[in-house]
This record gives C-alpha cells, structure tokens and sequence, in this order.
C-alpha cells in the first residue's frame, strides 16, 4: 500500500497511530456498555461497523484518506476485546472463566496464521484494476459484516434469556453466577478513579503496554525491516 499510494514512513506511522486516539479512548465506555446494556446490541454493532470501514479502506487513494479510515476504524473496532472479556463473566464461574478466556485468546494466534497465508495470496492478485493489498482490505471486512448480522439474532446477552438451555441447567448457572455476585458485593467497591491508580492496575498496564508496543510494532514495521535489511526489491 505505502508504494502504491507513494507514503512516506512518516505517512504510514501516522497512520497506524491515528486508529490508537479513539480506540484507547473508547475500550473503557464501551466495556460498561456491554455490562449495562446489551453485548449482543454492542457487539454486533462493532462488528458491522469496523467491517464497513474496513472496506472503505481499500478505496482510500491519500493520505488525508487512510488518516481518517484509520480514525474511524479505531472507532468502530474500540472495546470488541475488553467487551467479549465482560461477556464471559455473564456466562462462565470464576472457576471456568480462565479456560473460557484461555479459549478465546486462541483466535489470535490461530487468525493470524490462516490470515496471514490468505493475505499472502491476495496481495499477489489484481482484480478488476484494483491492487491486491485493496481486495485485502475488502474480503477482510465482508466476514465482519456477515457475523455482525448473525450476532443480532443468534448472541444471548444473560444465562437466563437462553431459552436453548434445558431448565434446570439454566437455573442452576443462574444461581451459580448470582452466588459469585452476592459474596463479589462483600468486597469494598472502586470507582474508576481509585481502580485507574491501583498499583496493581498500574504495574500490569505498564508490562502491558510493553508487550503490545513490541508486538505491534513487530507487525507494523517488520516487513520494512526485512526488505531494507536484505535490499529485496519486494514491494512493501
């Protein structure tokens, strides 16, 4: 994309950073908003809407347009990861919970190797005059849309909304969960502010952080890197 739009390195961190503005300003806000009012609403509408700009991304032609795709993305893309985590606890005991997290942190690893074998075939691509990294950009976000739709009728938002469940499995996960609630409420409660300045919260935001800023910057820049590295006259 940087060598077919002619983007600077400076073009392309920047815009990198802009999707950061409104997706770390959202993760919080949208987090609450699966807990108050409905994952499945919330949800899909993440979904739908990141698959709709992510399209939109494959038409972007300056870099006045990728700053704004990438804007907007963060925007729609904001508190998918801390709003499925919220999610779960609606769905699974303290004592099932890691595994359930554990399964969910799997789609990582194992999106990244299918995508990464597909994204590799359709950048080689060249369908009606468009270049492949722009079909990558659009196959990416048909699926998002697809499942988005599905979430809307198919996600149940609380155990006892899940009429799929014999009745004496739903009662007794209810009861579970309720149990965990009641004995949670005898802990003293935090506001954001006082959860923000924990040390704990601070300590582990910190390691986090430097785990995704080495992580992220592997996947943004690694590919410049290599081709400067080796002189490979591979497009970047």
């Amino acid at each position: 994309m940087s060598a077919d739009l002619g983007f600077s390195d400076r073009v392309y961190g920047l815009g990198v950073g802009m999707f950061y503005l409104t997706y770390v300003l959202l993760e919080i806000p949208g987090a609450i908003i699966v807990e108050r009012w409905s994952a499945r609403k919330w949800v899909a509408r993440i979904m739908i809407s990141w698959g709709v700009v992510t399209i939109l991304t494959g038409f972007v032609h300056t870099a006045g347009q990728f700053y704004t795709a990438r804007f907007f993305l963060g925007l729609a893309e904001a508190s998918f990861f801390p709003g499925m985590i919220v999610y779960l606890t609606h769905w699974f005991s303290s004592r099932d919970r890691c595994r359930a997290i554990a399964c969910f942190y799997i789609a990582i690893p194992t999106a990244s190797l299918i995508g990464s074998l597909i994204a590799g075939w359709l950048l080689g691509v060249h369908w009606w005059s468009l270049a492949g990294w722009r079909w990558l950009f659009i196959l990416e976000g048909i699926p998002a849309i697809i499942l988005g739709i599905v979430t809307i009728f198919y996600l149940t938002d609380w155990p006892w909304q899940a009429r799929w469940l014999p009745d004496d499995e739903r009662t007794w996960l209810v009861g579970k969960l309720k149990a965990e609630l009641h004995a949670k409420k005898k802990i003293r409660d935090h506001t954001i502010l006082q959860a923000l300045c924990d040390r704990r919260v601070l300590l582990f935001t910190a390691a986090f952080f430097l785990v995704l800023s080495g992580a992220l910057g592997n996947i943004y820049w690694i590919p410049t890197f290599v081709k400067r590295l080796s002189g490979s006259p591979t497009e970047e």
